[in-house]
């Protein structure tokens, strides 16, 4: 077994301290990744402060727990059936590490949506030995090869592509279903750690992209990262401006709101997907506003391997990542009170060096 140092939560209103756990022995089909770089997403405060129901973790928050799924590192040993990766290659993964790969779902490379339920990076038991996983924000991981991605991004750019891994692949699996596209006018309603990614990615695949946001000071950046024009949310003019004209919106928001306006932004046959999980449910929307042009409300969970290592390529493709700040992981309780107050731009990551001691 490998030693093991991370940093945990033991309950829902206590900080995240460190940990030393073991790691188990490599399976045949394993792979020993050593963790350069983990990116934090909401999710993690999330499930750390115990704030999901059961419809996402049927057995709650299981503590002590090490959160953290966007992942990039080097890998350090291989099991003996190994074939895709080497030793010293670069890798990354997201937000499972298994599932059953014999389920309808999973033979369409769909394992998010694993009739068995997949195995996520942390608070989820392992298929085989029922143990509770522990995530990203550590020194080693134990993977199945099939759920380790490669990465062809150059080394200074690996901080930024750890947010891929989860809010990266979160947008394009959505994109891509609705057929975002040249000729095609997407919305991307929120930015922040996933929007700000849908912005990019959908400007990247040719679409017209229109980016929502209640904060003014946000305009500007929607520019920046390529949006075609950005609306107010709370300016009724300018929404009322673009009615019943997008192909598909991407709603990122994760609080309970108002889903009506943006339904009516959607022209005949358009569709909004929901791709935030709000603590409390969102208020039921009208059914008059789906039905008068046949508008679709949907849903969409991360991404699957293949859609994953898709995306990885793309990026590497087209200088696509993400906006981070790096930090050391003695600094993860000042940045978890930062992202409730929405004071990041846009993915903190993690430099795991910073386990070996404080930063200088």
């Amino acid at each position: 077994m490998y030693l093991t140092r991370g940093y945990a939560a033991h309950g829902c209103d206590t900080p995240l301290i460190p940990l030393e756990f073991r790691r188990r022995d490599l399976r045949e089909d394993d792979v020993l990744i050593q963790i350069l770089y983990c990116g934090v997403c909401h999710s993690d405060l999330h499930t750390v402060h115990g704030e999901w129901d059961k419809s996402v973790y049927p057995g709650g928050t299981i503590y002590p727990c090490v959160p953290g799924h966007e992942i990039v590192g080097k890998v350090e040993s291989t099991g003996k059936r190994v074939t895709r990766v080497n030793t010293g290659d670069v890798v990354a993964v997201g937000t499972m590490v298994d599932s059953c790969k014999q389920c309808r779902a999973c033979k369409r490379g769909l394992e998010q949506y694993c009739d068995h339920g997949a195995t996520w990076t942390y608070n989820s038991p392992d298929r085989i030995t029922g143990e509770n996983n522990y995530g990203g924000y550590s020194t080693l991981i134990v993977v199945r090869e099939e759920f380790v991605l490669k990465v062809k991004h150059g080394e200074s750019e690996l901080p930024a592509v750890a947010p891929l891994l989860c809010a990266g692949v979160t947008m394009w699996s959505s994109l891509r279903h609705w057929n975002a596209a040249v000729g095609k006018k997407v919305g991307i309603v929120g930015i922040g750690g996933l929007g700000h990614l849908g912005i990019k990615l959908a400007r990247a695949l040719g679409a017209y992209v229109v980016a929502f946001t209640t904060s003014e000071n946000k305009r500007q950046d929607a520019f920046t990262l390529g949006a075609n024009e950005a609306v107010n949310c709370r300016n009724r003019e300018e929404m009322a401006a673009h009615k019943s004209s997008f192909d598909v919106i991407i709603n990122t928001v994760a609080i309970k709101h108002d889903l009506n306006p943006f339904l009516n932004l959607l022209q005949l046959d358009g569709t909004m997907a929901l791709v935030g999980i709000p603590a409390e449910a969102h208020i039921s929307p009208s059914v008059v506003d789906l039905i008068g042009l046949r508008r679709g409300l949907a849903g969409s969970l991360v991404g699957g391997i293949k859609e994953t290592q898709e995306l990885l390529d793309f990026c590497a493709g087209h200088g696509v990542v993400a906006q981070t700040e790096t930090i050391a992981i003695q600094e993860i309780g000042h940045a978890y009170e930062r992202i409730v107050r929405s004071e990041v731009k846009y993915r903190f990551v993690i430099d795991m060096s910073s386990l070996a001691g404080p930063r200088e």
